[in-house]
């Protein structure tokens, strides 16, 4: 069954359209399960590879992947996230997506933080 990614062109968040078989792709009309927008652009997908818990754990621990990090910089933030997420391995979710979309866009962390108060841990899950 393929999965669609699209981002709304109304609320910029994504959405993940389910389709029984590819050729439905040509007369789908997705609407945004947000905000009930019907203007959707439709994003390319990420590839999955399998790793070993091992693997993933090295990739994780190793220091050279902060080497171009600059945490000045929201689209240097959003690379090292997706690419820390992309080995954990486990999907990250829908919140996830949207502050790396709005890095990747150049929106600083407080300006994100601002624009959507509710994004991220609530106060009992502050560490």
């Amino acid at each position: 069954m393929p999965i669609y990614e699209y981002r709304c062109c109304k609320c910029h968040r994504r959405v993940s359209v389910f389709l029984r078989k590819f050729s439905d792709l040509e007369t789908a009309r997705p609407i945004c399960t947000h905000c009930g927008h019907d203007q959707l652009e439709r994003l390319v997908s990420r590839v999955r590879t399998l790793k070993s818990e091992e693997a993933r754990l090295d990739a994780l621990s190793d220091s050279a992947s902060l080497g171009d990090l600059n945490e000045e910089d929201p689209r240097s933030l959003a690379r090292y996230m997706k690419k820390m997420a992309g080995e954990v391995g486990e999907d990250v979710g829908d919140e996830f997506h949207e502050l790396v979309d709005r890095l990747e866009a150049g929106q600083s962390p407080e300006d994100i933080e601002k624009a959507v108060p509710d994004l991220g841990p609530g106060p009992a899950e502050d560490f």
